[in-house]
């Protein structure tokens, strides 16, 4: 697995770099080929925060956990992404490693046996798309009560982007490649 470190507002110890990639590897029993991970290290107002993003084929598995101590975010961290695929094996396991799933991993024993939830589109909304400029989706976005809004961006060739509200009060925006 091919790892990144990022510090935010934070100088991480060689050890603790060690740990993390140590934990991570055990995550390679389910990807065939090298698997990409970027580590994120922060400190939030006294809690050691630790966000981990690892990118396999099409797929992008994600988790973030805030605690006290940094060793304790990281172990909370991939268990946490080891929890996501243990409990979506069955679509997963058509494009994963054909044995990684045979091993029984210490977390699979602690996480019950849950049934595939089904993918249910519970409703299909159709809407009429028009050019604008990411202001006025955002303001169009806020006059709804919306927490993203889907639009054409008239200012990047008319791209297909969408722009969410983010939880630190701030604007995201995604763009269609």
């Amino acid at each position: 697995m091919n790892i990144k470190f990022i510090e935010r507002k934070v100088t991480i110890s060689d050890d603790l770099k060690a740990y993390t990639e140590k934990k991570c590897k055990k995550l390679d029993r389910y990807f065939n080929e090298e698997a990409d991970g970027t580590v994120t290290y922060s400190i939030q107002r006294g809690m050691h925060n630790v966000e981990i993003t690892l990118t396999y084929k099409s797929f992008y598995f994600r988790a973030e956990t805030c605690t006290n101590d940094m060793y304790a975010s990281v172990d909370g961290a991939v268990s946490s992404i080891d929890r996501q695929i243990q409990k979506n094996k069955t679509r997963l396991s058509k494009r994963m490693r054909v044995d990684s799933f045979a091993k029984a991993s210490p977390i699979a024993d602690v996480v019950e046996d849950v049934p595939d939830e089904e993918f249910d589109v519970v409703r299909v909304k159709e809407l009429e798309v028009k050019p604008m400029t990411v202001e006025d989706a955002i303001m169009q976005m806020n006059l709804l009560s919306h927490e993203f809004f889907f639009f054409i961006n008239s200012e990047e060739k008319n791209a297909y982007c969408v722009v969410y509200k983010r939880k630190d009060g701030g604007y995201g925006l995604l763009k269609a490649k």
